[in-house]
């Protein structure tokens, strides 16, 4: 066997690589989802002193480099602060951070897209603020944020492969261990973006037919 030659075992690198990257995007994903919904919720509600704190986040997260924050949290937190961060705790704060400041924008301008007279009729009616959230803006917001939602997500799984500067034995760390090792850049590559790809798509996909069946389930509410 040559030293550039391809092996089986490269199959199991690859998908331990992409393993690794659907685990933090699907991880990052969720917490991004819970925070960004937060704030959205406490920028609606107007909460003194935490509504503008969190405007000023969201806008400095989603306006500088993610490469620049994963720097800054793996290499300037434990500096500043004399702490160990591992490079998956840096990638998970980092994507995390930056999955949130995103949702926080998209769930802001899904819920103002939502007309002030259901709101204030719904009041009117006795609804409670969680009943109102619950009822009348969660299922419409939804609906609302769903496509761009999907979109930002198929950017963040891209996004994903930036860690791997940062020492993550990702899918794009092991393309590039594979590159180094075969001496094959356009094969290894190209696969690599195969699956990357393939991934995607199921996002896509999926985004697609919830978001179908979101927009079917409030026309059928009569929203």
């Amino acid at each position: 066997m040559r030293y550039t030659s391809f092996t089986s075992y490269d199959v199991v690198l690859l998908a331990q690589g992409l393993g690794v990257s659907l685990a933090l995007f699907l991880t990052t994903t969720v917490i991004g989802l819970l925070l960004g919904t937060i704030w959205a919720v406490i920028r609606f509600y107007r909460v003194p002193v935490l509504s503008p704190l969190i405007a000023v986040l969201a806008e400095l997260l989603k306006n500088s480099p993610v490469l620049v924050q994963l720097f800054l949290v793996f290499f300037g937190l434990p500096a500043l602060l004399k702490i160990n961060v591992t490079p998956v705790e840096a990638a998970l704060i980092t994507l995390s951070g930056n999955t949130a400041a995103f949702i926080y924008v998209i769930a802001v301008s899904a819920i103002e897209s939502i007309g002030r007279d259901q709101i204030e009729s719904a009041r009117v009616f006795g609804l409670s603020r969680w009943q109102v959230l619950r009822h009348i803006i969660a299922p419409q917001a939804m609906a609302f944020a769903i496509g761009p939602l999907t979109g930002l997500l198929v950017n963040q799984l891209q996004v994903t492969s930036l860690i791997s500067v940062i020492g993550v034995v990702d899918l794009t760390k092991i393309g590039n261990i594979l590159n180094l090792r075969t001496l094959k850049p356009f094969i290894v590559w190209t696969i690599v973006g195969a699956l990357y790809y393939a991934t995607a798509k199921l996002v896509a996909f999926g985004g697609a037919t919830l978001e179908k069946r979101l927009r079917a389930h409030s026309a059928w509410k009569g929203l």
